[in-house]
């Protein structure tokens, strides 16, 4: 048996003793290390209005990192003591537990996707586990955790096209909002604002290179970003996913300019008021591939170019059995944007 972060009914999340899963051909029996808390995915799980939603009961949890202590005999590209991403428990179908993603649990599988891939098992079957990718040694397994929010969101910065020069509004200052303003400086754009709260805008002072910080309160924030950037931003991401943002920020798109949501507070009831714009916009869809910016990740965390440190706490991670006080305080905004767990037995 195992401890898993376990949520049986919407708004309350609890650390059970669930079995632990058997291991198949093609995976790797993982010990988890860390796990981070996502409030754009975990915290609207706990609620039960993110849009996907498995049945209840429910673990949780997918920015877990772990350890590997097993492999199965079809496994080729895991090595005992490789610590890999993205890893999760399946579904316990005895106990009749699903998953969302199944990260907060004390083991979890990590797929070869190379080998399934390789030994032509369909597209279908592997092609999902390839956010299973091995962190090099360097590496600390405390900022492992933070690959997944990394990945996602430089995929979809890149995708979105911003590059060298371009100007960069981020309206939202959670773990996605801090990332995409991080790739933005990191991709060589001249000038990232960030709209967001002030503990955030305290907290990456003089650790992040914004050109501006301004308190999502201000009433008058739109108009003094106007006044600032009269010919508009490249590219306005909103990192919150609401509808107020789509209405007050989209007249700062400069003509051309880029406009993508990639938060979920208001999933599926956003509209675009074209009126509102000052020429033409290109709306970008929320698309990404972690896997595909693994490998760059890797290099930025090595070269000291993302910094866990500014998400989350990495000297007082919060235990398992502690994980929904790490969700009640990283929500009512009393620790960091993220929190780190430390799940290891």
């Amino acid at each position: 048996m195992m401890r898993a972060a376990v949520i049986r009914e919407h708004g309350t999340l609890l650390v059970e003793r669930v079995p632990e899963p058997d291991l198949p051909r093609y995976a790797a029996r993982c010990e988890i290390v860390y796990g981070s808390t996502c409030t754009g995915t975990d915290s609207h799980i706990i609620a039960g209005n993110f849009p996907w939603l498995a049945s209840l009961p429910t673990i949780l949890g997918h920015e877990s990192v772990g350890r590997v202590v097993e492999t199965g005999e079809g496994v080729r590209n895991f090595r005992v003591g490789d610590l890999v991403t993205r890893v999760g428990t399946p579904a316990i179908a005895a106990a009749g537990i699903s998953v969302n993603w199944g990260g907060f649990a004390e083991v979890a599988l990590a797929w070869d996707h190379w080998a399934m891939c390789a030994d032509g098992l369909p597209r279908s079957e592997w092609r999902g586990h390839r956010v299973n990718q091995v962190i090099p040694p360097a590496v600390d397994p405390r900022d492992a955790p933070m690959f997944t929010t990394w990945r996602e969101t430089l995929s979809y910065a890149l995708r979105a096209g911003v590059g060298e020069g371009a100007t960069v509004l981020v309206v939202g200052s959670g773990g996605n909002g801090l990332s995409i303003a991080a790739h933005a400086i990191n991709l060589g754009a001249a000038a990232v604002v960030m709209v967001g709260s002030q503990a955030v805008g305290r907290r990456v002072e003089g650790r992040l290179s914004l050109e501006r910080f301004v308190d999502y309160r201000d009433p008058d924030a739109t108009r003094t970003l106007a006044d600032a950037f009269s010919d508009g931003f490249d590219f306005v991401f909103d990192a919150i996913g609401r509808q107020r943002v789509a209405d007050g920020f989209l007249a700062l798109v400069r003509d051309g300019g880029v406009y993508s949501t990639y938060g979920i507070d208001e999933y599926g009831g956003l509209s675009v008021d074209p009126t509102r714009a000052r020429g033409r916009v290109v709306l970008h869809p929320c698309v990404y591939d972690e896997a595909e910016t693994h490998q760059a990740v890797c290099e930025l965390v090595l070269q000291g170019r993302l910094d866990a440190g500014l998400w989350y706490d990495r000297e007082a991670p919060y235990e398992l059995a502690e994980i929904a006080r790490a969700f009640e305080d990283v929500v009512d905004r009393r620790t960091a944007p993220k929190a780190l767990v430390a799940i290891s037995r």
